[in-house]
């Protein structure tokens, strides 16, 4: 590998860790919080025309843009009225963001050419969609558990708010999944473990924001079935991976 690409690997990996540095440790102030974001937006930047695609393929990858999409999922909320406390909310979007980041560490890159099949823009679009919904799911867990701990009504719904618009961009990834899957296999729908975990998400999530319209049930309930969300929306992206074979695992 030429010096010069050694150099600019190295230098990415010490932007990263200082990302993962501010997010850990000065994410309770909103201007740390943006700048953590924005160095990562940079890293993704740069991994991005250095391949000239959005690193969307690979664990170490998309863990990264699963991190900034908290961060970027994120902006609206720190500046919400309702929540009067915005350092304690910045501060664990912050560090749900930097685990994230730490996690894909050790996978490294993918740096290999995509398969024919992930050479479309219904892909990236479908995965990206996909890890915006994950990350204001994740998003209503943390405001799930603040309202458990507060029992402050605005918590609750603004936990409604980020479970609402994760909840279209879900539908939106699964519409432009299954054009995808149109184009690449001939069909919409190959009934995969994935697709099958991606189906089991989608209608929770139904369930969930059904129930939360209706009212009528108990607001710490609520609070607690959008947590669960979130476990059930990791297990579909990591869980999986790691544990079924799948025509998704790239």
């Amino acid at each position: 590998m030429p010096a010069r690409s050694l150099e600019v690997m190295a230098v990415m990996k010490v932007l990263l860790l200082a990302v993962c540095g501010i997010y850990l440790f000065g994410a309770f102030r909103r201007s740390l919080f943006m700048t953590a974001l924005a160095g990562e937006l940079v890293y993704l930047g740069i991994r991005g025309v250095s391949m000239g695609r959005l690193p969307l393929v690979g664990p170490g990858d998309t863990l990264l843009f699963f991190s900034a999409s908290v961060g970027l999922m994120a902006l609206p909320f720190l500046f919400a009225s309702a929540l009067k406390d915005s350092a304690t909310f910045s501060w664990s979007t912050g560090l749900l963001a930097a685990l994230l980041a730490l996690l894909a560490l050790p996978f490294g890159s993918f740096n290999m050419p995509l398969p024919p099949v992930l050479r479309t823009y219904w892909f990236e679009l479908h995965v990206a969609l996909a890890f915006f919904a994950y990350a204001l799911f994740g998003i209503g867990a943390l405001l799930g558990g603040m309202y458990l701990a507060r029992e402050e009504r605005p918590l609750l719904d603004l936990q409604y708010r980020a479970e609402l618009t994760g909840y279209s961009f879900f539908s939106a990834s699964m519409v432009s999944g299954g054009i995808w899957g149109y184009y690449a296999w001939g069909t919409y729908w190959l009934w995969t473990p994935k697709e099958l975990w991606t189906s089991i998400l989608w209608v929770f999530y139904s369930i969930y924001l059904h129930l939360r319209f209706r009212g009528g049930r108990s607001d710490r309930l609520m609070a607690w079935c959008g947590i669960a969300g979130f476990g059930v929306a990791l297990f579909t992206y990591l869980g999986v991976s790691m544990l079924m074979k799948s025509s998704h695992s790239f």
